[in-house]
C-alpha cells in the first residue's frame, strides 16, 4: 500500500497508521483521498493482523483543513452520484470498522477534518489544534456526517452553536465541550497516541471490539435494548 498519492499506509507490528498526505494543500480533503481513503479502510477492516489504527495529518500546519470544494461542488450527474456513493460510502466504511480508531490531531481539524476525527472512537488533540464546520458559511451544510456526529458527541444545542456560528474552537475548549479525550503538547502527540494504541492492542481483540461494538451500537437503542445487546456480546465473546 505505497502507491498512494494522498495517504501514507503503513503498518507496525499490529498497528496500522493512516496519514493525510497533503501538506501544501493543508491535507484538504478531495476525490482522489477519498477513493484512497476507501482502500485503507477496507484493508484496515479486513486485515486480522490490525488491532488498532491511528489517523494523523501530515506536515507541521494541519490535520485536515476541509473538503476540496473546487471539486466536490462540481456536481456530478444523479446517476453518476448514486453509484459513487454506492460503490465508496467512506463515511459507512469508517464507521463500521471493528477496530478501535485513534485520531491525533494538530493545527487546523476543519469541515472534513473533524469529520474524519468524528468517526474515529479516541481523538487526542495537540495544543495548537483549531475545530471548526465552516459550510454554512459557504452556503452548503456538512455532506460527511458532521451534522449528525457532532451533536451525539457534545449535544445538540452546542453543536448548533458551532455549527451555525462559524465559530473555531481551540483545543482547550473542545476537550471541555467532550469534543477530545485529550490535549497534550504538540510534540508529545503522535508519542500519546502510539502509547494508547499499544495498550489496546495489548488487549484480547475479540473484547476490544465486542466493547466497541457494545458501546457504538448501544447508542442508538434504549437502555433495556443496550443491555440485551451487551449480553449477547459478552456471552460470544467467552
Amino acid at each position: 500500500m505505497s502507491d498512494f498519492e494522498t495517504i501514507i499506509y503503513q503498518k507496525q507490528a499490529d498497528i496500522a497508521y493512516v496519514t493525510l498526505n497533503r501538506p501544501q494543500a493543508l491535507n484538504v480533503y478531495n476525490l482522489k483521498m477519498r477513493d484512497e481513503l476507501y482502500q485503507v479502510l477496507g484493508a484496515i477492516r479486513d486485515d486480522a493482523e490490525v488491532k488498532v489504527a491511528i489517523f494523523q495529518g501530515a506536515g507541521e500546519r494541519a490535520f485536515c483543513a476541509g473538503a476540496d470544494l473546487t471539486e466536490f461542488l462540481a456536481a456530478p450527474s444523479p446517476l453518476i452520484a448514486r453509484q459513487v456513493r454506492w460503490e465508496r460510502d467512506v463515511w459507512g466504511l469508517f464507521l463500521s470498522l471493528p477496530q478501535p480508531l485513534i485520531a491525533a490531531l494538530h493545527g487546523y481539524v476543519l469541515g472534513s477534518g473533524i469529520e474524519i476525527a468524528l468517526c474515529c472512537d479516541i481523538r487526542l488533540a495537540s495544543d495548537d489544534a483549531q475545530f471548526g464546520l465552516p459550510e454554512p458559511q459557504l452556503g452548503i451544510i456538512p455532506a460527511a456526517g458532521g451534522s449528525q456526529t457532532l451533536p451525539r458527541v457534545i449535544g445538540g444545542a452546542r453543536a448548533l452553536e458551532v455549527l451555525l456560528s462559524g465559530r473555531w474552537l481551540k483545543a482547550d475548549e473542545a476537550k471541555r465541550l467532550k469534543l477530545v479525550n485529550r490535549v497534550v503538547p504538540r510534540k508529545e502527540l503522535m508519542a500519546e497516541a502510539e502509547r494508547l494504541a499499544k495498550k489496546i492492542a495489548g488487549f484480547d481483540p475479540a473484547a476490544v471490539a465486542g466493547a466497541k461494538q457494545a458501546v457504538v451500537r448501544g447508542l442508538d437503542l434504549s437502555l433495556e435494548q443496550g443491555l440485551e445487546l451487551e449480553a449477547r456480546l459478552a456471552g460470544s465473546v467467552i
